[in-house]
């Protein structure tokens, strides 16, 4: 059995590793532009700190084969985003809202979702012990939610 400080140093040495991804996807965006023909195109901001993402989805035949983003903020904003567009390459629609519906119910606290199962995605449940911070991790998130739903009305 793990006494107390060597829990407290596991704990520490995740969030260590999750600190490092979302600063090598801030440092280094997957995506980051935007798309010549879009099949949709949506933008979300985050007024109280300046967060701002733009989402560009290629969608053929119910599948997103694309999708960038652009955008400006905070590292957890900016690396959500670039970890959202490579999450959601390949899936169908409703895959990608099953996978946006998994990340949002984890970022606010659900503890029936597995991190585990959502990759580098993991890497954000963090952000949740600064709920202030958790506006920043689910922008991008919101943006795809509202390009899906466009989808499905048009």
């Amino acid at each position: 059995m793990l006494d107390r400080e060597e829990l407290r140093r596991q704990e520490q040495s995740l969030d260590d590793l999750y600190r490092d991804i979302i600063l090598e996807y801030y440092r280094s965006p997957r995506n980051r532009g935007r798309l010549p023909s879009p099949t949709v195109s949506r933008d979300g901001q985050n007024p109280l700190c300046g967060d701002e993402v733009y989402l560009d989805l290629l969608v053929e035949d119910g599948v997103i084969k694309e999708a960038r983003f652009q955008g400006q903020g905070c590292s957890i904003s900016q690396a959500s985003a670039s970890m959202l567009t490579e999450a959601v390459r390949g899936l169908s629609l409703d895959e990608a809202e099953a996978l946006y519906d998994r990340f949002h119910r984890l970022m606010t606290g659900d503890e029936t979702v597995d991190p585990a199962e959502l990759g580098d995605l993991e890497a954000l449940s963090g952000v949740r012990k600064f709920p202030v911070r958790v506006k920043c991790a689910t922008l991008a998130w919101h943006v795809l939610d509202e390009a899906i739903k466009s989808l499905r009305k048009a």
